[in-house]
């Protein structure tokens, strides 16, 4: 595992299979990145070693440290994606791009994209990143929606 993105894209993943997900294991982690089990198991050592995660046996749990991380970069992640849906871009391709852009783009940009998407979303609407459908304004019926919770 290298480097910070790398680190990043298991701690997300894990924090979005620990919402679907009563235990999460290595198998689950593998088939949702479509890596191998060794690659799980390494990063899964290394995230380990690092605070952010524990085992329970053959159960992955994020620890408080690591639950915090986790949920900064999954933040970034919608916003990024709510940002480029907003702005025309099609969902596939806004999860992909937030996907990389997450990873490098300045607080500055962040705070900018976060602050235009408060001002404009009772206008626009935003895409939910469990679901993926659109909420139109803030009256979304959806019970499974996470921007519901947020608003």
């Amino acid at each position: 595992m290298q480097g910070s993105k790398s680190r990043e894209d298991y701690l997300e993943v894990i924090f979005l299979l620990s919402k679907d997900l009563a235990h999460v294991h290595q198998i689950d982690i593998a088939r949702y990145m479509g890596v191998s089990q060794p690659a799980v198991e390494k990063a899964v050592r290394l995230l380990v070693s690092s605070g952010y995660l524990k085992m329970d046996g053959l159960h992955i749990i994020l620890t408080p440290e690591g639950e915090e991380y986790a949920s900064r970069i999954y933040e970034r992640h919608s916003t990024i994606c709510n940002f480029l849906a907003m702005h025309g871009v099609d969902e596939d391709a806004a999860d992909r791009d937030a996907s990389e852009i997450e990873h490098f783009l300045s607080d500055e940009s962040f705070e900018m994209m976060s602050s235009w998407i408060r001002e404009n979303k009772k206008e626009i609407g935003w895409v939910c990143p469990l679901t993926g459908h659109i909420c139109v304004k803030e009256d979304c019926d959806n019970p499974d929606c996470e921007n519901r919770r947020r608003a």
